[in-house]
């Protein structure tokens, strides 16, 4: 059991580095990061060049914490990222996954951020 979660955790962390290769944040168009668990999810909007963390939305937060870490839950948050990202007048994003799989929750979440008005 042990060492199938070791290997589930090494192939998500070999994709993360194939991705992370590609894919920066600049001030015009930052990174989208997601990270999630079994009972929460978070994400952040990062300018790589400077390294700094734009806007956040996390599932930890004293407001949010009635969202569910599920797609309904992951939705939700995404609407909600999208809203501060509007508000700080980001309108685009580049998405970056963070070695999951482009499915279920992080999908949610990027459709929710869609949703609220963000362009990846």
């Amino acid at each position: 059991m042990l060492q199938k979660m070791l290997e589930k955790t090494r192939k998500r962390l070999r994709r993360k580095i194939h991705i992370r290769k590609r894919v920066s944040g600049t001030s015009e168009r930052p990174r989208m990061t997601v990270t999630r668990s079994n009972k929460s999810i978070s994400v952040q909007v990062i300018d790589d060049i400077k390294g700094h963390t734009l806007a956040s939305a996390s599932t930890l937060e004293k407001e949010l914490k009635s969202i569910k870490a599920n797609v309904e839950g992951a939705s939700k948050l995404g609407e909600i990222m999208g809203k501060r990202l509007l508000e700080k007048n980001i309108k685009t994003v580049v998405f970056d996954r963070n070695g999951y799989l482009y499915h279920g929750i992080v999908k949610a979440l990027a459709d929710g951020s869609r949703k609220a008005g963000i362009e990846f």
